[in-house]
């Protein structure tokens, strides 16, 4: 494990958009607060996620968030399931 490594996936640009993704299909009537405020962080720390996540930056993949041979749509679908809060649409919007 990698704090770093989960910190790079966090920031990933198309892992988030993906995270984002499977929360409008999770049925989060606002996917991007939802991704931001709940699940992007348990998500990139899954610890599938992030031994993908941290082969694939070895290997000199320049875009391991979104390619989806690195991490699948099953593996984070599989987090944000299991890191989907009760009320996603219970936090104020800023």
């Amino acid at each position: 494990m990698s704090y770093k490594t989960v910190y790079q996936c966090a920031g990933d640009l198309s892992f988030t958009q993906r995270v984002t993704a499977a929360a409008a299909k999770e049925g989060s009537g606002n996917p991007e607060l939802t991704m931001n405020v709940y699940l992007k962080w348990p998500v990139a720390s899954a610890s599938d996620v992030e031994a993908a996540y941290a082969s694939a930056l070895a290997a000199g993949n320049p875009d391991p968030g979104g390619d989806e041979s690195v991490i699948t749509d099953g593996m984070i679908l599989s987090a944000v399931q299991a890191n989907w809060p009760a009320d996603p649409d219970s936090f104020p919007t800023p």
